[in-house]
């Protein structure tokens, strides 16, 4: 008998590297994300591209497409992962119809569709792609939270989203203060689920990079539970987020129609609504 389990043993230790490397992000693009588009009622005709160079989704996209960067999918080692990086472009492309970007754009156009000198016009619409394409940090962390929502929704882990920023290169300013990678946008994602999420906190997320930032965190969270008015000040401010996004949402609603995406404004109103914690 000990020899009959010790074969099983020896046989299953063999053949789990090779189920490993049958794993591929890219290859996991199309599927995970017909997950998130499926299970957030997001139009499913939208197509994945994963593309070589940086991603750069704007708020319109005429073959419905939305591009990954193959750079950020490197950084993610499973099927939780790669959705983290699919569900931060969504949101990117969410929130930018929904933001003040928008109005920009539409001036912009509006500007270049009056000229006469092509090469005007070109300027113009140059402007345009450069606004809706470069992201301020305040955009990116609201575009994670709105990832993190859809992530839910379809079932995968949300924690995985600041596995992956930490394995990202991170800013100068982490470097010096010796912070985890792109610390900002993991607390801001962290505290959204700590307030809204609580039981996807509780539930972990089994690796070490997660365990390494939650054990960073530590003493600030200990210093915060520790303190009434530190602890007020934090729930304000995550309460006046949840208000913020759901504004965003209600505008992005306003825009109307761009590709179907309007569609998915219901599933995202009640993702808004129906957090654990009110």
């Amino acid at each position: 008998m000990k020899k009959i389990i010790l074969s099983l043993f020896l046989a299953a230790s063999l053949a789990a590297p090779s189920l490993a490397a049958t794993w591929n992000a890219v290859d996991r693009v199309p599927t995970v994300g017909k997950q998130v588009l499926t299970k957030n009622s997001l139009p499913s005709d939208t197509k994945f591209v994963v593309t070589e160079t940086e991603a750069a989704n704007s708020t319109s996209n005429a073959n419905n497409e939305l591009y990954i960067s193959k750079t950020n999918l490197n950084y993610t080692g499973n099927d939780n992962e790669v959705a983290a990086v699919i569900s931060q472009e969504l949101g990117a492309l969410i929130n930018a119809n929904a933001s003040k970007k928008k109005l920009v754009s539409n001036i912009t156009s509006a500007i270049a569709g009056s000229f006469v000198d092509t090469s005007l016009e070109t300027t113009a619409l140059a402007a345009n792609e450069l606004t809706l394409n470069n992201m301020s940090e305040k955009d990116q962390m609201n575009a994670d939270i709105t990832g993190i929502d859809l992530m839910i929704q379809a079932g995968y882990n949300p924690l995985a989203m600041i596995v992956v920023l930490g394995k990202m290169p991170g800013s100068t300013m982490d470097l010096l203060k010796s912070q985890p990678n792109n610390f900002k946008r993991s607390m801001y994602i962290y505290d959204y689920l700590a307030y809204n999420y609580p039981s996807k906190v509780k539930a972990g997320y089994g690796c070490q990079e997660y365990r390494n930032f939650t054990a960073y965190i530590q003493p600030t969270l200990d210093e915060r539970n520790s303190s009434e008015k530190k602890l007020k000040k934090w729930e304000k401010e995550q309460v006046k987020l949840k208000k913020e996004r759901a504004k965003q949402i209600a505008k992005y609603k306003a825009t109307g129609g761009l590709n179907g995406w309007d569609a998915s404004y219901t599933i995202l109103k009640n993702l808004s609504e129906n957090a654990e914690v009110k």
